[in-house]
């Protein structure tokens, strides 16, 4: 038995930005030896048509959804059974199983090895629920499946799952609810042991959800010698002690969703962290004083935002000296508060944005209260070209608190920025899917 792991795309495009997928190594992990195991991955390969398997197995997110019913059209044609899995066929199974023939809801691992079982009996069924119980002790994910492939040079590892706020945008809430859970730092401190090469980024949506377990990490990391890079609620820079754990550990650089500057909208949207400290600059000032960059992200769209939002977020990321920063239209995610709220108030430009032909990425998805659809399209991309600039990228190199800090972390701030740029300009307005595509909106 075959089983390919197929890794859609926005659309039948290469990345440049593209991150080992880590679920396929958890996967492998998992996998009986007597399996053969495939991967292809269409953000850094193209997928040859006549590829064989006996299953194939794709992860989907809501933007690449229709580029993976397209994909397993291709397959499923040449009588292949397609299983998908994800945070989009958990929140959308109805939809996701008019394309392929099994749809996996929550996390894959605790149902896989039953999975390929009713596989090999041909026997597959069409809704495989994942239980959630404490993440298995022992497991440590087999990266051999991505080799000879061209991912960024940064190894995705992960701690925990699920984060213990609410906020009405995210999909990880709607994934998981309010569980948080863990593997042991033993099995952690294993796996990063492990890996050939030394850059690291922790996956965890917030890594501080819980702060005893962090501490017994950070503690465990530190003499590893890693260099790395991980997620933060903003509520982590009030505490100096754990700043200065973070810093000694290794920690080069926390993203943190700052998502709005306006009061409003926080409240809005249910970012509690965010609320509980009085300013952003003094929160970003402690982080970077002990040496460690500070990537930012920002959603426009909120009731509170009009036109002048825009300006005011890439100023803000250009005096604090960002290293990176995405600046996004708040994106409706079925399954989300916010998707409910919008499509209840006949907010919404499209029933299904992530399937409409008409649909490009970068592009308003609703109505915002105080600004019109294409002034929130025209201004996150405007704020993006801004904090890209090239003049902008210099300046914030010759930052040598943080960002030009070291040779090590001025190459590092140097590739992302590099990288990021030509990202940015290269996916703005791109069709999701195939042009002239199939799939119909619901």
């Amino acid at each position: 038995m075959k089983v390919l792991f197929l890794q859609p795309n926005l659309a039948d495009v290469r990345s440049a930005d593209a991150m080992e997928p880590l679920v396929f190594a958890i996967l492998k992990s998992l996998t009986p030896a007597d399996v053969e195991v495939a991967l292809r991955d269409e953000r850094v390969e193209p997928i040859p048509d006549e590829e064989s398997a006996d299953l194939v197995a794709m992860t989907i997110q809501t933007f690449t959804a229709r580029r993976a019913y397209q994909l397993a059209a291709q397959f499923r044609g040449r009588g292949i059974p397609v299983v998908a899995g994800g945070h989009h066929p958990t929140l959308l199974p109805e939809e996701v199983l008019r394309h392929v023939d099994a749809v996996v809801m929550g996390d894959a691992e605790g149902i896989w090895p039953q999975l390929l079982a009713d596989a090999r009996s041909g026997r597959l069924r069409r809704l495989y629920r994942g239980p959630q119980p404490p993440l298995t002790s022992g497991l440590i994910p087999d990266r051999t499946i991505f080799a000879g492939k061209k991912y960024l040079p940064i190894h995705p590892v992960q701690f925990g799952r699920g984060c213990r706020y609410a906020c009405d945008f995210c999909s990880v809430h709607a994934f998981y609810g309010t569980s948080l859970r863990y593997r042991p730092v033993a099995d952690l401190v294993a796996e990063l042991a492990a890996l050939s090469g030394r850059m690291v980024f922790l996956v965890d949506d917030n890594l501080f959800a819980d702060p005893a377990r962090a501490r017994e990490l950070l503690q465990a990391v530190a003499p590893l010698g890693l260099r790395w890079v991980c997620q933060a609620s903003i509520d982590v820079a009030a505490d100096a002690s754990m700043l200065d754990l973070l810093s000694r550990s290794g920690c080069c650089c926390v993203l943190i969703g700052f998502e709005s500057l306006r009061r409003g909208n926080l409240v809005q949207m249910g970012k509690a962290a965010n609320l509980a400290l009085p300013d952003y600059d003094s929160a970003v000032a402690r982080i970077r004083r002990r040496g460690m960059m500070v990537y930012g992200t920002f959603v426009f769209g909120y009731d509170a935002d009009d036109e002048t939002v825009f300006a005011e977020a890439a100023d803000f990321a250009i005096r604090n000296k960002l290293c990176l920063a995405n600046f996004n239209p708040l994106v409706p995610i079925p399954g989300t508060p916010l998707f409910r709220r919008l499509a209840a108030e006949g907010r919404l430009l499209f029933p299904a944005w992530w399937l409409a032909p008409d649909y490009r990425y970068g592009m308003a998805t609703f109505r915002p209260r105080s600004m019109t659809e294409a002034e929130l399209t025209a201004g996150c991309f405007w704020a993006r070209k801004r904090f890209n600039a090239l003049g902008t990228i210099v300046r914030r190199a010759l930052d040598r608190q943080a960002n030009g800090h070291n040779l090590q972390q001025l190459a590092l701030f140097l590739a992302a920025n590099l990288t990021s740029r030509r990202e940015i300009f290269r996916k703005q307005g791109l069709a999701l899917g195939p042009d002239g595509g199939l799939c119909e909106s619901p």
